[in-house]
């Protein structure tokens, strides 16, 4: 749903309603090679299955939208400049500021304990349908979960960063940390990459859809996040990636399977 409301700080916090290489570390799951649809007839508004560019994205079940994990439009009590994008890796919510004082909070996963980043950045581009390489630093430190994907994944249904990605910067270069889309449901509401922010592929695409590059991103620190939402601080779990072999991921007709004709059409460049 996508209400708006007068509403307080707390009550934000508390409402409920009814590629290029990347640091971004996937909690890959077999079953997201072949999504299909559930079966489901009651969808969540806004979470409904959809075609976006020739694939055809599942919708995300109401049990992953319980509570305060859906998107939700209200006044923003935050403490980001307008037009921007605040993030609070710790109640696990992405913000989105409008100049006329509102925001669309959407629910995020976020990194593991001390992998996300912190302070101002800037999202300095975007792209839909991204692929996804493992860095140099994450084939170093952790192998046995990205050895067999150093070659890197193809954009599409198959791959870690979703339906679209946003490229955070600091001094102009790039942090290898993105904003972006998942088909790992459960990991929404939790911490388990390897700091990158993650968002249900309707939301991040909702977010694409209503925002312009470059814009500055706050990453709240704990005290930001004590201090503008207690009643969520800290909420959910830390995850452990999830290993599956590359063939099972990216077999040999994942090229054909995840581009149509038009996919490099849809890439965005530096703006």
């Amino acid at each position: 749903m996508n209400l708006s409301y007068d509403i307080s700080r707390r009550a934000f916090g508390a409402m409920l309603l009814g590629s290029t290489a990347t640091a971004c570390a996937p909690r890959i799951d077999p079953a997201v090679t072949e999504p299909e649809p559930p079966t489901q007839l009651d969808w969540v508004e806004g979470y409904a299955p959809i075609m976006d560019a020739g694939y055809n994205l599942p919708g995300i079940p109401s049990e992953y939208l319980q509570g305060v994990n859906r998107r939700v439009t209200g006044l923003y009590q935050g403490e980001a400049p307008p037009n921007s994008l605040d993030v609070d890796p710790y109640a696990k919510f992405l913000y989105h500021v409008r100049a006329d004082g509102t925001a669309t909070r959407y629910p995020v996963g976020v990194g593991r304990a001390g992998r996300s980043i912190r302070g101002r950045a800037t999202m300095q581009f975007m792209r839909a349908w991204p692929g996804w390489t493992p860095t140099q630093n994450m084939l170093r430190t952790e192998p046995e979960v990205y050895g067999d994907f150093r070659a890197g994944i193809p954009g599409g249904l198959r791959s870690p960063l979703g339906a679209r990605a946003l490229y955070l910067f600091r001094g102009g270069r790039d942090t290898f940390y993105r904003i972006h889309g998942t088909n790992d449901l459960p990991s929404i509401g939790n911490s388990g990459s390897a700091g990158c922010i993650r968002l249900f592929n309707q939301d991040i695409i909702h977010l694409y859809n209503q925002i312009t590059a470059p814009m500055p991103v706050l990453i709240r620190s704990p005290e930001e996040s004590l201090r503008v939402d207690p009643e969520n601080y800290d909420r959910g779990v830390e995850l452990p990636p999830t290993m599956i072999a590359a063939e099972e991921l990216i077999g040999p007709d994942a090229e054909a399977a995840n581009r149509p004709p038009d996919l490099d059409a849809l890439w965005m460049g530096m703006i």
